[in-house]
């Protein structure tokens, strides 16, 4: 989990069409919202995070969903 709220650095805009569950993009700018908690990681992870309620989890280049029908895919501009 990290302690850095990505949202007072980003702004946050949803894909459009919103890509399947089974191919979820990755990308610098591109960033995943969980569902259940709200919390925002990073598709690109380089250090360990995950989000509150554990759905979205990853280190070193790889990130686990464990629900991908609970992701929300987000383009992030810096403000």
């Amino acid at each position: 989990m990290s302690d850095v709220d990505l949202r007072k650095i980003y702004k946050f805009h949803a894909i459009e069409p919103a890509p399947s569950p089974d191919a979820l993009p990755s990308g610098g700018d591109l960033y995943y919202e969980c569902a259940d908690c709200n919390d925002i990681v990073p598709s690109v992870i380089r250090i360990r995070v995950s989000c509150v309620c554990g759905n979205l989890c990853g280190q070193s280049g790889k990130l686990e969903i464990k629900d991908a029908a609970k992701v929300k895919v987000m383009r992030g501009v810096l403000k």
